[in-house]
């Protein structure tokens, strides 16, 4: 019954969207009135009001949005969403300080002489828009105004043209910063804790485990990553354009001539394009360049970007010629640059200065900050006061990010509701038959994506359809994707939802600004080929994920924050790196034999038996990576026959876990029924479970007999993998951690002979040491403290330790002091002769550690080196399938 009122929540939904209800009340609403149908209807035919849900009761699902929607944005790690009317800020004010009308006209000057010219600059143009403002109805209503009568007065194919204009208005929804992105971003955080349990079961079903190993986790997502992902992509959307209008125009030079300007390339040409081109690209580079290079947060970048836009508007705004129309913008950039040089030269730490110029550095700047404020005051008031400027923006930021919230708000609510009438195990089982596994589904997902961005606007679509599909898509194991290629390919999709008719707002926004010369029928015309370009992009980026994933695992790798060599997610990409070490250099089992023959006799025996076994692990890490190239290989040639199996197997086993879950619901609510009066209602589930019972045994029997013996074989086979692997890493972490230690310990000896003199000189302090007095305590104490930054001498500072606790005025014991200082030095002595002795080690052990440092030694490093980091982008970026271990 809970079918019909799924299907009641996506009629009334789609009616009030359709009769143009406003989508922040539309979800909500249709949410509500359901969710109440369904328990009125259940109070009144089966005396509860929980009898219609799939789970649960009204009251529960009625909250269940607001609540989700309060736990999830509410809480302080969740705070992408700031960003949004940061951002929105930022493209409001730079589309009311005309940089757009500035672009326009200068590039279409700077391309006119090429053929398709014109089109090309509208593309170029907005691409940078939609880098700063990201607006889709302000930049195509820009374009529309000023590019559009320009190309068609110069004989421009009316369907070419508005089709350039409309497809370049909405880059801003690819082209970081993006709102979609942020929104998407924040979705599939959600989506990723889901699709986590989800993956966590299948893993459980399959193997019997409760506990999943964290390799085999999902990765979540930022608003950061995305920008990343989505930077390439669209940098390929637009290389696109650029070409199709290219090819136009040579194919058939007169649907876009080129335009011979009048004006000379000269030195005051070229310095009106500086003029125009550097603001914008500054305030990329600013915004975008603080995420990528880790100096921001997507949050802080906002501010950034909105602080730029407001100095912008500052000088942009005011009438050319106007007295000191440049002088907030000077100051800004010196304020930044100089605090760019001082952050450099000075540790600019207020809690902790240590020295006069320290000072000195907190100073310049404190008035390099305030240098930096006061230009953003300045130019704040020239916004306000210049046609109230900063009070249209201002009341615009905040229209546009109540209504973003306000759906957000509503959309949740719908999900719960949906949710509530098993709206989303429907949707998984549909995606689960489909045939072609995870790309069937994926392939489904995103026609419906695209279907849909007909009807619905992209935030509809965001917050809607992902949030109920993204966690399946998510769990796969077999394509294993990550969620910012998930978010990217989605926000492509969604970006065609501004070009196809009939609710395209990017052609609603061009229709009211084009000439009537220009038809409605040629617009849709004229932006089936960018349609279709955006489909072309989503197809080589689907095909190629690295053209995603690299940029945001890259920026993770060199990060201060980079995960360390030992992290679990990194060791197929480690032994993967390792295995092309091995082949570039195949001197490491040299090496190892060179250290083998070192003389160790000069070191303590626990040296000896450490270094002796580490040297011996390194022969032996040699052997097991050996075992896992064999062990891989008779996976992968075992993995043909054993994955059609495999896959049959876990498909009837998901329909048998389906139909006990049946059963067990409908046994609970036959439990429940104790009353004469419902007898045969009773006997008609009983017949129901019956036959869902029946039903398993026939999907049981579909299970080849020799499934067991199959999968049994192969289980072996990837354990013998796995358990080469985990040798292979334990022998090689010991082949490097005592050579370290003990190269440490040498590297140490002249730190360690310095203390000498202050040792034996303790002997008087702690001689002459009387009751009460804490002062040979004290100097035990600082002196204890020096021996334990010496590599290797912690049993000197041990020693000295109970000499401090002897002395401690409440439990003074001046002999066992004594003595204990003596036996301080008596280790001091010992060690200090076996380290001389040992000194002609140190070539021998720095060259050992040298030959394994990126093969063997790899994990044992505190971080990556840069073309190791750059290799585990490369290779983190490619989805690897997990499915045969599930």
């Amino acid at each position: 019954m809970e079918l019909y009122f799924l299907a009641l929540l996506i009629f009334l939904m789609a009616f009030a969207l359709g009769s143009g209800y406003p989508v922040a009340f539309a979800l909500p609403g249709a949410a509500i009135i359901t969710i109440a149908a369904a328990a009125g209807t259940g109070y009144i035919f089966a005396g509860t009001t929980d009898a219609f849900f799939h789970s649960g009761g009204p009251q529960q699902w009625l909250s269940a949005g607001v609540t989700n929607l309060r736990g999830v944005y509410w809480e302080v790690e969740r705070d992408t969403l700031i960003a949004i009317p940061l951002f929105i800020f930022m493209g409001i004010m730079l589309q009311r300080s005309k940089i757009a009308e500035d672009l326009l006209v200068t590039m279409a000057k700077l391309f006119g002489p090429v053929p398709g010219g014109l089109g090309i600059s509208v593309v170029f143009v907005g691409a940078l828009l939609a880098a700063t403002t990201g607006i889709v109805g302000a930049t195509v209503v820009a374009m529309g105004l000023i590019s559009l009568p320009a190309m068609l007065r110069n004989k421009y194919s009316p369907s070419l043209a508005t089709g350039t204009i409309a497809a370049s208005g909405t880059l801003g929804q690819i082209i970081p910063p993006s709102i979609v992105l942020i929104i998407l971003a924040d979705q599939l955080a959600s989506a990723t804790d889901q699709a986590g349990t989800l993956r966590s079961n299948l893993y459980k079903a399959a193997t019997g485990e409760f506990s999943m190993p964290s390799i085999f986790g999902v990765s979540s997502t930022s608003a950061g990553e995305m920008f990343l992902g989505a930077l390439v992509p669209g940098v390929l959307l637009v290389l696109l354009y650029m070409g199709y209008i290219l090819v136009s125009a040579l194919l058939n030079p007169k649907s876009a001539p080129a335009v011979q300007s009048d004006e000379d390339f000269d030195l005051r040409f070229w310095g009106r394009v500086a003029v125009t081109l550097i603001p914008p690209l500054t305030l990329i580079f600013l915004v975008l360049g603080s995420i990528i290079s880790g100096v921001a947060t997507v949050n802080q970048a906002g501010a950034i970007g909105a602080s730029g836009a407001l100095i912008m508007a500052g000088y942009r705004l005011p009438e050319k010629g106007s007295k000191h129309l440049y002088t907030p913008a000077v100051l800004a950039l010196a304020a930044l640059a100089a605090l760019a040089v001082l952050l450099n030269t000075y540790e600019m730490n207020v809690k902790s200065i240590d020295s006069p110029e320290e000072a000195t550095g907190i100073m310049l700047g404190a008035v390099a900050s305030a240098t930096l404020l006061l230009s953003l005051i300045w130019s704040g008031w020239r916004v306000l006061r210049i046609e109230a400027t900063m009070h249209g923006v201002m009341l615009e930021t905040a229209k546009t990010s109540s209504l973003v919230f306000i759906i957000l708000l509503g959309a949740a609510m719908l999900t719960s509701a949906f949710r509530a009438f098993g709206g989303e195990e429907l949707v998984r089982e549909f995606l689960n038959s489909l045939p072609g596994g995870f790309w069937g589904q994926f392939i489904i997902v995103m026609l419906v994506i695209f279907i849909l961005g007909f009807f619905l606007d992209f935030i509809e679509i965001a917050v809607v359809v992902v949030p109920i599909v993204a966690p399946i898509l998510l769990a796969d194991p077999g394509a294993n994707i990550t969620a910012v290629w998930l978010g990217v390919m989605i926000g492509l999709n969604l970006q065609t939802s501004f070009l196809t008719p009939p609710f395209g707002f990017a052609l609603f926004y061009l229709r009211g600004v084009a000439p009537q010369s220009v038809r409605t029928v040629q617009m849709y015309k004229g932006v089936v080929a960018f349609i279709t370009l955006q489909l072309v992009a989503l197809a080589i980026v689907g095909s190629y994920p690295p053209l995603v994933n690299y940029l945001p695992s890259r920026s993770s790798f060199l990060s201060e924050t980079a995960p360390p060599p030992k992290n679990p997610r990194l060791q197929y990409c480690i032994e993967d790196y390792t295995a092309e070490q091995f082949t570039e250099d195949n001197t490491v089992a040299q090496v190892i034999a060179d250290a083998e023959a070192l003389d160790l006799s000069a070191l303590p025996r626990r040296l000896q038996n450490d270094l002796t076994g580490s040297f011996e692990s390194a022969a032996q890490a040699l052997e097991e990576f050996d075992r896992i190239i064999e062990s891989e290989a008779a996976v992968k040639a075992a993995a043909g026959d054993y994955r059609p199996i495999q896959r049959e197997v876990r498909a009837i086993e998901k329909q048998i876990l389906k139909h006990s879950e049946e059963a067990q619901l409908l046994q609970t609510r036959i439990g429940r029924m104790r009353d004469e009066t419902q007898a045969t209602l009773r006997a008609a589930l009983e017949a129901q479970r019956e036959g869902t019972l029946d039903k398993i045994q026939r999907l049981e029997a579909q299970i080849p007999e020799d499934w067991e013996e199959v999968h049994d074989d192969f289980a072996e086979l990837t354990n013998a993998e796995q358990q080469a692997r985990n040798m292979y890493r334990r022998n090689a972490d010991t082949a490097w951690a005592a050579p370290a230690e003990v190269l440490s310990i040498l590297q140490a000896n002249d730190q360690f002979e310095a203390l000498e003199s202050d040792l034996r000189d303790l002997r008087a302090v702690v001689e002459s040491a009387e009751e009460g007095d804490p002062s040979a305590m004290e100097a035990v104490e600082a002196l204890e403290e020096r021996f334990r930054e010496v590599e290797g001498a912690g049993d000197i500072s041990s020693a000295l330790g109970r000499v401090r606790r002897d002395l401690r005025p409440n439990r003074f014991e001046g002999e066992s002091a004594i003595e204990e200082l003596g036996e301080a030095i008596s280790e001091y002595e010992t060690q200090k002769d076996w380290r001389t002795e040992a000194e002609g080690l140190e070539p021998g052990l720095e060259a050992y550690l040298d030959g394994i440092r990126d093969t063997l030694g790899i994990r044992s490093q505190s971080r990556l080196t840069r073309e190791q980091a750059l290799y585990m982008a490369s290779c983190s970026s490619v989805h690897r399938d997990l499915s045969l271990n599930f």
